[in-house]
């Protein structure tokens, strides 16, 4: 069994991401978080207990506890996944952003460089360091074309600028100094688990109880939805096969304009829990003003992945919406409290 430390574990895809690698019985793991607003040990209920699995509360940035870790563990292979991800608390709040996903990442990769220099060669060989990022580091989309590995970098907002700069972090200790890292650009993930404050979730949460549907703009921003146990899948797929300096792109080729989503997610509920008065959801919906700087559209071109890694999407978008507000349905014990001691569904990102 291979030894994998993932930070950000008790996050939405990390939490993904270690149920799938305890279910699958290949992987040790070791599940680093700090567990700020967005991670939940709930999420990790089902490998809790699992004696392939450990997790430990801590910084990214706390170097003396990596250096421990590190040496404890003696990882076979670092998942990246913590960093601060809401756009709109990204414009409240840049620092925090700066902080985890820049000062976080260099603090990681020192830790991660002093590691495999003192492993030997065949395991030298064998390791690897992986980075989890976004689309959103590529910028905004015009009507046509799709996202590659190729893409100039152009983000838009502090989240998408602080991704950014960790990316190119990676990519350099790669090749000043040699460490074996691989990159994954990913579209927008949706599924179980997913923190309340994000689209899918917060618009099924807000018509169960009633209330408005706010939706920027008019709706037409695009993004491709990629359904988080298919990511989960591919982050796997990557850092046991990909060539080390490499960057693949993960989507879902799923591009659903912002207001089509929300119409689906209401004509789910008209099925699945009615509204009492017998009105159809959708009449809850309500357009707001536009976050600042939003961009237009993404589309991943995943052919990368397929060809060389195997990798495709399971569910396709109208599959795992439905599963995704079924599982929402299902789990209010999951959800009711960060709405009652973290997240109430209040508007962020209007400090722009």
């Amino acid at each position: 069994m291979s030894k994998v430390l993932v930070t950000g574990g008790a996050g939405f895809i990390g939490s993904a991401l270690v149920r799938h690698l305890v279910a699958g019985r290949r992987h040790r793991v070791l599940n680093l978080d700090k567990l700020t607003y967005a991670g939940t040990l709930s999420s990790l209920a089902a490998a809790t207990d699992d004696p392939c699995h450990e997790f430990v509360q801590g910084d990214i940035g706390d170097a003396g506890l990596l250096a421990q870790l590190f040496a404890r563990f003696d990882p076979d292979v670092v998942v990246h996944l913590a960093a601060e991800s809401h756009v709109d608390r990204s414009i409240d709040g840049p620092a925090a952003f700066v902080e985890t996903n820049v000062v976080g990442t260099f603090a990681l990769l020192q830790a991660a460089l002093a590691h495999w220099r003192g492993l030997p060669p065949p395991r030298r060989e064998r390791f690897r360091f992986h980075h989890v990022s976004t689309d959103e580091v590529y910028g905004s989309l015009g009507a046509e074309g799709r996202f590659t590995e190729q893409t100039p970098y152009d983000p838009r907002s502090p989240y998408s600028a602080s991704k950014a700069a960790s990316d190119h972090l990676v990519s350099a200790w790669h090749h000043t100094y040699g460490l074996p890292t691989l990159i994954t650009n990913c579209s927008n993930n949706y599924g179980p688990f997913h923190f309340p404050e994000k689209l899918i979730p917060l618009v099924t949460l807000r018509a169960l109880a009633g209330e408005e549907l706010p939706v920027y703009g008019r709706g037409e921003n695009i993004r491709d939805w990629l359904f988080v146990e298919d990511h989960a899948r591919a982050l796997e797929a990557v850092f046991e096969r990909g060539a080390p300096g490499e960057t693949y792109n993960i989507g879902g080729d799923a591009e659903r304009r912002n207001i089509d989503v929300v119409r689906g997610i209401c004509a789910i509920l008209d099925r699945m829990r009615p509204r009492p008065d017998g009105l159809p959801h959708a009449g809850q919906i309500r357009f707001v003003q536009d976050r600042p700087g939003h961009d237009l559209r993404y589309a991943i071109d995943a052919g990368k992945i397929r060809r060389q890694l195997g990798w495709a999407p399971r569910e396709s978008f109208e599959s795992g919406l439905e599963k995704t507000v079924a599982w929402y349905l299902g789990n209010e014990a999951w959800w009711r409290p960060i709405q009652e001691r973290t997240y109430a569904g209040q508007r962020l990102g209007l400090k722009g």
